[in-house]
């Protein structure tokens, strides 16, 4: 696990957004707000994250950090692994980490003293919470864990 990880943060709703957002949302597993993955740095999950930059905020995540939130708000997998003939595993519902299955994604409540000066609406380049934060998304997580 020394690789570089991608931690994606929803932080608006679902009211008003295109459907193709939402499907990829979905696929990200951001279902709601104040959920979060954390994904490998792909050119696929790339992709992804930049169609719904206007409604997440993204940055690398130090490894200590990772491993608290794992140990905070990590919820074990508790579904099949199997379908029940047993030609089917669910392996991508779920990760491991130090030999427990975690569900891939967190609940997360709000972040404490709130998100940034001019709210969710606004990129974090301008003052606000949306779209790339590089390091800094570190701190909002240990806000929110």
């Amino acid at each position: 696990m020394t690789d570089i990880k991608i931690a994606v943060i929803r932080v608006r709703g679902s009211v008003r957004i295109k459907k193709e957002i939402i499907d990829t949302l979905n696929m990200l597993r951001l279902y709601n707000k104040n959920y979060c993955v954390v994904l490998n740095p792909t050119p696929q999950n790339i992709g992804m994250v930049n169609k719904v930059k206007d409604f997440v905020t993204y940055g690398e995540v130090e490894e200590g950090l990772f491993k608290e939130l794992i140990g905070k708000r990590g919820e074990e997998y508790k579904g099949r692994e199997k379908d029940s003939k047993g030609k089917i595993e669910y392996k991508r519902k779920y990760f491991e980490f130090d030999g427990k299955k975690y569900n891939k994604y967190f609940r997360l409540p709000p972040p404490r003293k709130g998100y940034e000066r001019k709210g969710i609406k606004k990129p974090f380049s301008r003052g606000g919470a949306l779209g790339n934060r590089r390091e800094k998304i570190n701190d909002l997580i240990r806000r929110m864990i």
